[in-house]
Formats: structure tokens, sequence, C-alpha cells
């Protein structure tokens, strides 16, 4: 008896699916690790040369400061990068910022303090501050900008309620500045705001609309009596030293006068020593010489006539020319 084998075609398609499934498998793994490759290079950052990074991981802090550069941290959600730019000056204002109406910014409520001596005034003061902890800064304040207002503005009100209000408009205001920078920025310290500030600038301080024009004409009266004093001062220092050169001039002419005086008794001293002398070898001789002498001193001084030892003169000559004189004979002689 004989035996007959049937043999059962495959299907077709059964060698293809047996092919494409290795195939199809390969591919998702290759499609996995891309999007794993390109996971684990999304954790490379760059961070600018003006600002700093922080890095968190599962929330708490892995790295508090990074520094400018290319970096690598841990793909999200493991690891977390906060960049700051801890070298820019930012800026607040107490007070009431400037109105923009492009911007759509209304005036906001001026800030009103009560000074030392019960007055009421109207203060505007400008802020600026920078990052010195980013960790401080990004984890520990919720509103920086809003703890530096009431840090500023807290010391601000206790520095002016101890000032008079005329300090305060005047010779008070860069102390004022000075004193509630140091005291602000040790109270932004305590809470670990991390910024640190660069100034406080005191932009205006007004008093209220009622007392605006009694505070203008004080302030005139001051700024008058300023002048006063000026010009008091200005004149003063012009006048002294003409006065000290005057009685240095004055005092140099004495001294000088009172040499010459001396100078000159000292000669006719020795000139009188000197005749006297003489006039002990020789009186007539001496005594005839200073007669010639004083007498050549004191007729020129004179008018006279010239007669001769007969005592005639001749009378026509007296209308004559004072400076000529004349002889018997009427001849003109001086």
């Amino acid at each position: 008896m004989s035996t007959v084998v049937v043999q059962r075609p495959e299907p077709e398609g059964v060698e293809l699916s047996v092919v494409r499934g290795p195939l199809r498998k390969a591919s998702h793994n290759r499609l996995y690790a891309c999007v794993v490759g390109l996971w684990l290079l999304s954790g490379i950052f760059l961070v600018p040369a003006d600002e700093q990074a922080v890095v968190t991981r599962f929330g708490a802090v892995a790295n508090p400061r990074v520094s400018p550069g290319i970096h690598y941290a841990l793909p999200w959600p493991i690891d977390a990068v906060y960049k700051l730019k801890t070298h820019q000056l930012r800026r607040t204002v107490i007070g009431g910022d400037i109105p923009d109406t492009v911007l759509g910014r209304m005036p906001a409520a001026p800030s009103e303090f009560l000074s030392g001596d019960q007055n009421l005034l109207n203060v505007r003061v400008v802020v600026q501050y920078s990052v010195s902890q980013p960790t401080d800064f990004l984890f520990q304040t919720e509103d920086v900008d809003r703890a530096v207002e009431a840090s500023v503005e807290s010391e601000l009100a206790h520095r002016i309620a101890f000032t008079p209000v005329d300090k305060i408009l005047t010779t008070e205001k860069v102390a004022t500045q000075n004193d509630v920078l140091g005291a602000a920025q040790r109270t932004l310290e305590e809470y670990r705001s991390g910024v640190i500030l660069s100034s406080v600038n005191i932009e205006s301080v007004t008093p209220p609309p009622e007392a605006a024009e009694a505070f203008r004409n004080v302030a005139g009266a001051r700024a008058d009596a300023i002048r006063l004093v000026n010009e008091a001062e200005g004149y003063a220092n012009d006048l002294i030293p003409r006065a000290r050169g005057e009685a240095v001039r004055l005092e140099e002419q004495a001294q000088a006068y009172q040499a010459g005086r001396i100078n000159r008794a000292a000669g006719d001293a020795a000139r009188f020593e000197a005749i006297a002398s003489e006039y002990a070898k020789a009186p007539k001789v001496t005594s005839t010489r200073a007669y010639v002498e004083a007498m050549e001193q004191i007729l020129p001084k004179i008018k006279k006539l010239i007669v001769d030892s007969h005592g005639e003169i001749d009378l026509t000559v007296v209308g004559r020319d004072p400076n000529t004189t004349a002889n018997p004979t009427g001849a003109p002689q001086k």
C-alpha cells in the first residue's frame, strides 16, 4: 500500500514578515537611541559673559554659582538651570515712578514722611541695586523689588523722623542718603535677599500742596540769606587783602621817611660839627662864609634893589620887571 504525501503550500508573505520583524525592531531601537541622545545633549547650556547660573537638582541647589562659559547639567526634569545678570543694575522707585502714557503707566501715590519738626513731606527716592548672591535672590525672597522698597522706605522714614525739614531740604540730604543706604543694606542682608544696594538717591522732597507756598517763601528767604552772606564774604575777601597791602605800603613809606629823616639829621649834625670845628679854627672866615652861603639861599627868593654906597636909587626902576634890578645909572641888572 503506497503512501501519498501532500505538501501544503506556505502562505505568501510569511517569509517577508519574518524578515521585516527584526528590521522594524532595529529601527525602533535606533529611534530610541536618538531620542535618548538628544535628551542627554539637551543638558548642555551656555552662560553669557555678563551672567551667572544656578543649577538645581530635583528642586535642591546643586551648583549655587556657575561662571560664564559652556557647561553641562542633567537634562530636564532632573536638573534646572536659572540664569541671572548679576552685574546689571536694577532700579526701583519709592514715591511713584514717572508716568508714561505709552506704556500705560500712571503716576503712583506719593510716599509721605513726617519730619522731625512735624512737617509732612512727599519724598521720591530712586534705588539701584544688583545681584550679589544668585541663590538667595532666586529662592529666599518672592518679590525682591518689594523687599528692597520696604527696607529703604522703612529706614528713610526712621531717618527723616529725627531730622528737621530744613536740613532735609538742604544740608542733610547727602548724609540722609548715605545713612539710609547702609541701614537698608544691613536689613536686606538679614533677610538674605541676595542683593547689594548701589545707590539711594533722593530725587525730590516736596511739601504737600497746602503748604507749598510757605515752603517756597522760606526757601527763597534762605537763598537770599545765603546770597547776602556770600556777597559779604566776597567783599571782605576783596577788601581785607587791599587793606593789608595798603598797610604794608604805608608802613614801608613810614620806614623810608624815618630812614630819610634820620639820615638827613645825621648829615646836618655832621655838617654842623664840621662847621663848628672850622669856626673854632677861624671864626671870622667861617662866619663870613656862612653869611654868604645864607645870602645865596635867601636873596634869590625875594625882590631886591641894588644901590650904591651913597644910598641913591633910581625910582624909575620900581615899575619895571620885578625880576630885574637897577643901578644908580639906570642900567637894569639881575
